[in-house]
């Protein structure tokens, strides 16, 4: 009786509702193929030919949806960067804001080492900087919001916001591209590294505090 109600709403559908939802039905098969490829054999297997035959569609039907294989491996770097998004909100709850910092550093390499052909991809240099900036935005805005609540936190200034979190994200990332095979060590170095961070800013705001201090008393 489900089933046969849900044919019945299909049928009823209109046809240019129908075809939106097939065209969006269509393009997510291609992409889990194609992030399946690359996940379990790397980019070297990752061609237009090969996800149409997994799709078992024509290669003009990949076409359709995307333009080359460049436009596929950006929306795949795109879905790798949400990912990425999400293992950052997950810390969220987390109450203690020096704690939330060091778990956004372990999610980072974790996810790092959990998905190395997708994170390679991600930071490809071959792929346009200006392409590989935009759709990495919404994980670095996240992360530049979380240092913004820990420095309020701490009531740190911090000189300049997007610096800081170019350096935080810069850290994080060489510690993930190191290609350590012990991951749990890699995500330890991680925490350590932004500890450091992280109490380099906030001794350099003590330092300033206590300048300012006693300049206003001499000024007296």
């Amino acid at each position: 009786m489900f089933e046969h109600t849900i044919e019945a709403k299909w049928r009823t559908m209109p046809t240019s509702t129908r075809r939106a939802r097939e065209r969006a039905n269509t393009r997510e098969r291609i992409i889990e193929a194609a992030l399946h490829v690359l996940e379990t054999e790397g980019a070297a297997a990752l061609t237009i030919r090969r996800i149409a035959h997994d799709v078992q569609y024509t290669a003009p039907v990949v076409y359709q949806h995307f333009a080359n294989k460049d436009a596929l491996v950006l929306e795949l770097v795109a879905h790798g960067h949400h990912l990425m998004l999400t293992e950052f909100r997950n810390v969220l709850p987390e109450p203690d804001p020096d704690r939330r910092m060091t778990r956004v550093a372990s999610e980072y390499v974790r996810f790092a080492g959990e998905h190395p052909h997708l994170y390679q991809v991600m930071n490809d240099p071959a792929i346009d900087a200006d392409e590989r900036r935009r759709v990495a935005k919404p994980a670095i805005d996240a992360l530049d919001e979380l240092l913004t609540a820990w420095a309020a936190a701490h009531d740190v200034v911090l000189a300049d916001s997007g610096q800081a979190c170019e350096i935080l994200w810069g850290a994080l990332y060489g510690i993930a591209s190191l290609g350590h095979r012990d991951n749990d060590r890699a995500r330890l170095l991680a925490e350590q590294a932004v500890r450091a961070l992280l109490l380099g800013w906030r001794t350099e705001a003590t330092r300033h505090r206590g300048s300012s201090a006693r300049r206003s008393v001499s000024d007296r």
